[in-house]
């Protein structure tokens, strides 16, 4: 299925992005910051209301080590995140093979814009979704929260809870949060409830 337009974009297309990155039971080690180790990005149609396409993008910590804290979360293990690409490259491929640049994107929450625009100014990699970087940003839980009139903000599993949704493969791996949070993205736009930009 060809998704690209003459433009390299396609109209009804969203990525939604979910970030897992280094963390620890506590404060991180003396010099340590938290780095994403993985992008989880699904595509959402939402003209075709389907969820087309699911990427996995695992990122090498340069000033963090994966700790066994962050392996028990996430499953990630220190030698799966070495083999993980630079921030640099890793922003390439969402900007060259996934229309980052162009396509509104979404995340559960407002952490996965701001750790983009915090690590990709420290590191001097170019923001892949444009600036300012919330221009083309949705934070689905805040959409999500409205829409049902919640007092508080919920989690992507208690979400899926309310919504009658399955959670589908494991908690905290980015490219399964991602796949679920575009479930629910799709749920809200059944609803009239998803913005359109």
């Amino acid at each position: 299925m060809d998704l690209r337009d003459a433009d390299g974009g396609h109209a009804g297309l969203l990525n939604v992005i979910d970030l897992e990155a280094t963390c620890w039971d506590g404060q991180p080690p003396p010099g340590a910051v938290s780095e994403i180790i993985e992008i989880g990005l699904a595509v959402v149609d939402l003209d075709a209301r389907e969820r087309v396409a699911r990427h996995r993008i695992l990122v090498r910590p340069a000033r963090s080590r994966v700790s066994a804290f962050c392996t028990g979360l996430t499953g990630i293990t220190p030698a799966e995140a070495d083999r993980g690409v630079s921030l640099a490259r890793a922003c390439d491929t969402l900007v060259r093979d996934h229309g980052a640049g162009v396509r509104p994107w979404a995340s559960w929450g407002d952490y996965d814009r701001r750790q983009f625009v915090r690590q990709c100014a420290a590191d001097g990699v170019a923001h892949p979704f444009g600036r300012p970087a919330e221009r083309a940003h949705t934070n689905a839980k805040a959409v999500f929260t409205e829409a049902h009139g919640l007092r508080r903000r919920p989690g992507t599993a208690r979400a899926l809870e309310i919504a009658g949704l399955p959670l589908e493969g494991r908690h905290h791996r980015g490219v399964d949060d991602a796949w679920n949070i575009a479930a629910l993205v799709l749920w809200l736009a059944d609803r009239g409830a998803w913005p359109r930009s």
